[in-house]
């Protein structure tokens, strides 16, 4: 097996950052396609419930309760110059055996599970049609989670680029189906965009799966050059495994618990004709920041903390965590804000146009919106849940994990009765930063490597001063160019526009404040 490389975290979280973006930008072109395809109608929403079964399954298996007890376990193996190859090989061996068992029960169950996400479909024809793209699109769970792994161990190694480059492939099938659907229309030509017939979700349910083997090639070739070679085999209980099983439990329970968040607001949604498109369309323009910036930090710093713990150098890990916090405000704080205050102009041109109406965009944006206050809290968990992790602690997590389900459940069953859909992203919000205090405050009793240094605690403030002045510039420039978003073949020039004066006056009062210079971030790029 080859030897693993030095952790350099920015550099690392740069590498993850810019596949991340790479995937989300075509993950838009997707949406938009999906968008005008679909738009709010029953065929969406089925395809979007179906698809989630595999993913929800997938976080809840393999991203989350496997990755997180396997990472670091992995990672002290390969630096404890220990057995590695076999090591993830029992591993994959265990995962495979549990998933095929799984996939097979789901196949059956399939209109109870759907129920299970949706149970506002039972009274029409979307839980035909969900059941249908369901048992299609769920064995994808199987590829993507033996990916996942594959992922796990490449950063262990240090070799981020393949793993990050992998969901770009979903992106590209997903596209390729629904062009492909287009043109095998009865007339054999592709006609203006109108409401949509099932053939989009058919097409789209068999990407799913075949997105799902390309990603698993990707990746496993990677890790055969790195030197993981996986085949399938009986698994064994060996103590490793135990170990393995008794670290993610809580982890998998944890994961349960986000995941019942998930649910939470899909059945809210259900209910509401259109809600869950809006929603997930609210989501997919939130997840841009938070797929770049979180979820990159939280790949690159859980193994870079696992070394540096394990090494006992706490100077050295708290300098990591306090540099991943700040480098993640930096790009979190102002997309937040800029979210939270240009959602209609943003929403009416990425994705209104064809099937998607206007007031599906006043939806969407309010969504948007309520999501967008919530930004920094999903991506401060990502930073401190590693804190967590690296030390083989899934419990506590699993802890807070549960608080903030009660929290979510609370707060959006109790608003749907009152405001509708819009309720569900509430609770999300809600729970995130109470999840995020949880995490703050459980952190204190581990020492100098678990809290942020002094650079941090002052730039903060001066951060979210730059954001907000930033703010009020875009509602001054959004209300002159109002005109021009009406305007079809001026509005994409206006967003543009837009944007680029944010991130303009973002920087400049950043440098007036001292929230962050281009210097800082060169050295720390070059001291990592």
């Amino acid at each position: 097996m080859a030897a693993a490389r030095p952790i350099r975290l920015l550099t690392g979280f740069f590498t993850v950052g810019f596949w991340t973006l790479a995937s989300r930008i075509l993950g838009f072109v997707r949406d938009i396609m999906l968008a005008a395809f679909l738009g709010t109608g029953p065929v969406n929403e089925a395809f979007l419930v179906a698809f989630s079964l595999p993913n929800l399954f997938r976080r809840f298996f393999a991203e989350g309760a496997f990755n997180t007890a396997f990472v670091p376990l992995f990672a002290k193996k390969v630096e404890g110059g220990e057995d590695a190859q076999r090591f993830a090989q029992d591993a994959f061996s265990g995962l495979a055996t549990i998933l095929i068992g799984l996939t097979l029960v789901a196949l059956a169950a399939m209109p109870w599970l759907v129920l299970a996400m949706a149970g506002g479909f039972a009274v029409d024809d979307r839980l035909e049609l969900a059941t249908d793209y369901g048992r299609i699109t769920f064995v994808y769970v199987l590829f993507i989670s033996v990916a996942a792994l594959c992922s796990g161990a490449l950063n262990a190694l240090g070799r981020f680029a393949a793993a990050a480059a992998a969901p770009i492939l979903l992106n590209v099938v997903l596209i390729a189906a629904l062009v492909g659907a287009a043109l095998l229309q009865p007339d054999g030509k592709m006609t203006s965009l109108v409401y949509p017939e099932a053939r989009f979700g058919t097409a789209l349910a068999w990407g799913v799966p075949i997105a799902g083997i390309a990603q698993l090639a990707l990746v496993w070739v990677a890790a055969h050059r790195a030197g993981i070679t996986l085949r399938l085999r009986l698994p064994r209980l060996t103590p490793d495994m135990k170990k393995l099983a008794i670290i993610a439990l809580p982890a998998m329970l944890a994961g349960g618990v986000v995941q019942v968040n998930l649910l939470v607001g899909r059945q809210v949604a259900s209910f509401f004709d259109g809600a869950i498109p809006w929603l997930y369309y609210a989501d997919r323009l939130y997840q841009l920041p938070l797929g770049m910036v979180g979820i990159a930090i939280g790949i690159v710093l859980l193994p870079d903390l696992s070394r540096r713990l394990r090494a006992g150098d706490a100077v050295g890990g708290r300098h990591s965590l306090s540099r991943s916090a700040e480098i993640s405000m930096v790009l979190t704080v102002p997309a937040a804000v800029a979210l939270a205050v240009m959602p209609v102009p943003l929403v009416s041109v990425m994705f209104e146009r064809g099937a998607f109406t206007s007031d599906d965009t006043a939806a969407t944006a309010l969504a948007l919106t309520v999501y967008a206050l919530g930004l920094p809290a999903f991506v401060l968990q990502k930073v401190l849940q590693p804190l967590y992790f690296a030390r083989e602690d899934t419990r506590t997590p699993f802890r807070f994990a549960l608080v903030a389900m009660v929290v979510n459940a609370v707060v959006a069953i109790g608003l749907a009765m009152a405001i509708g859909f819009l309720g569900a992203a509430i609770g999300t919000t809600v729970a995130a930063w109470i999840m995020v205090l949880l995490l703050s405050k459980g952190r204190r009793g581990m020492g100098e490597v678990a809290q942020f240094d002094a650079r941090f605690r002052s730039r903060i403030w001066r951060i979210c001063a730059a954001a907000l002045a930033m703010g009020v510039v875009i509602l001054g420039t959004e209300i002159v160019l109002g005109p021009f978003f009406g305007a079809p073949g001026l509005r994409y020039f206006a967003l543009a526009l837009l944007i680029a004066i944010g991130l303009v006056s973002y920087y400049a009062f950043a440098r007036l404040f001292g929230a962050f210079s281009i210097a800082d971030i060169r050295g720390a790029m070059r001291r990592s």
